[in-house]
This record gives C-alpha cells, structure tokens and sequence, in this order.
C-alpha cells in the first residue's frame, strides 16, 4: 500500500476509537503495513534520547503458536487473579463481562493473531560511581531507584505510538503483559538478550469487532487542579 493509499483518519478519532482489540480475522498483515506501524513506534519520545528499544516481529506461524503457548501459561495465573477480583465500579456486569471473555478469548488465541510484537528495551545502567562528581557520589542508590522507576517512560510512548498507528491503518491491537509471568521462557524462545527486558506482547490483525467508541470515568472523577 502506497502512502497515498493510506486512510486518513483526525488524530483525535484514533485516540476516541482505538479500542483494545483482542479478536482477529485470519487474513495476513501487509509488511509494508507493519513497517508502517513499527516506524511510528520509533517516533516517540525516549529518556536522554537514548533510543535504546528493539521491537521482536513473530510471524512465523510455528513461532506464533509457541509465543502462544507461553501466552496461555502466563495467563493461567492472570485468570486466578481477575476470578478473585471485584468488578471495578465504574464498569457494569456486563461490560465487566465482555472484557473477560474477550481476554479469556485472547488467552486460548493470541498464536492465532497474524503478527505478534514483542516491545522490548535495553537496560541502561548508571555511570560508574567514581565517575560522578564527588558531592553527587551519596546519591547514586537512589538514582538507580530513580532510574529503575522511570525505565518503562522510554517504552510505553512506542507502545502508544504502535496502537494509535494500528487504529489509523485499520488494524487493531491491545497491550497486554501475561507473559512477563514466564518471560525468561519467552527470551529464551526469541533469542532476546540478558541485558534486554521485554515491557509488552501486542497481537496485530484485522480486527473482528468495530472500532470504539470508549467508555471513560468522567474527567472530573480523575483530575485534581493544583493539589489532589
């Protein structure tokens, strides 16, 4: 598909309607279509611009049902966990409801989902103590705890700038993270490095149900002007 081919869509339709998508039509994804998404992924923002993500593409489909699998694994325990959940308030039973078997439906499927995309990022230590200057030198601890507090800020943008990218080609998406559960079995499978910490697993296909509109608390239920 050619960029003069690609749907326009107003950036704040894709933000109202981009609504996690958990089921998908069989049919395959263009690449051309997947480069699209991954290249606005590396359009967001990242600490001191380091840039330091990698984005792992399952297409394969004997990989997918393993990435699938190890899903389904990790999802096990996230099942005995929303079964003893109450129901947030804001939500009715029944939009409670669709949400469960809409990811106990992700649970059983997602090696069925044409493309998976696994969103990673390289961890970046701190200097050496000693190369700090010497009145900085006390703090170092806890600028690892800052540092460790703050990692997900140069990931999570990406993973925005993928669904919002997926919604204005007509793809959908949803982020989901069961699998951090069994991530050392995940790495292992994909060959992803000691040193590189996945942060998402994002199933991408034709979407089987229409897009938004979503459902929000109100503004005023959630934003505090100059004090909580």
């Amino acid at each position: 598909m050619s960029d003069t081919a690609l749907p326009a869509i107003d950036l704040f339709d894709a933000i109202y309607t981009a609504r996690a998508q958990r089921r998908f039509r069989p049919d395959p994804v263009p690449e051309e279509l997947v480069d699209r998404v991954l290249d606005a992924a590396i359009r967001a923002p990242s600490a001191g611009n380091a840039q330091n993500w990698s984005f792992v593409v399952v297409r394969d489909a004997d990989q997918r049902r393993a990435v699938g699998a190890l899903y389904r694994k990790g999802s096990d325990i996230a099942a005995a966990v929303y079964a003893a959940r109450d129901r947030p308030a804001h939500l009715t039973e029944a939009q409670w409801q669709g949400m469960l078997r809409g990811s106990a439906h992700l649970w059983d499927h997602m090696g069925d989902a044409p493309v998976l995309v696994v969103p990673c990022l390289r961890q970046r230590d701190l200097p050496a103590r000693d190369a700090l200057d010497p009145a900085w030198r006390d703090h170092y601890e806890d600028e690892r705890a800052y540092l460790d507090r703050i990692r997900s800020a140069s990931i999570y943008p990406a993973v925005q700038n993928i669904i919002l990218a997926c919604r204005a080609l007509g793809l959908g998406t949803v982020l989901t993270t069961n699998h951090l559960r069994v991530e050392a079995e995940l790495k292992s499978l994909l060959g992803i490095p000691e040193d590189v910490d996945t942060f998402g697993l994002m199933p991408i296909g034709w979407p089987e149900r229409p897009f938004g509109p979503l459902s929000r608390r109100p503004l005023h239920e959630v934003v505090h002007f100059d004090r909580w």
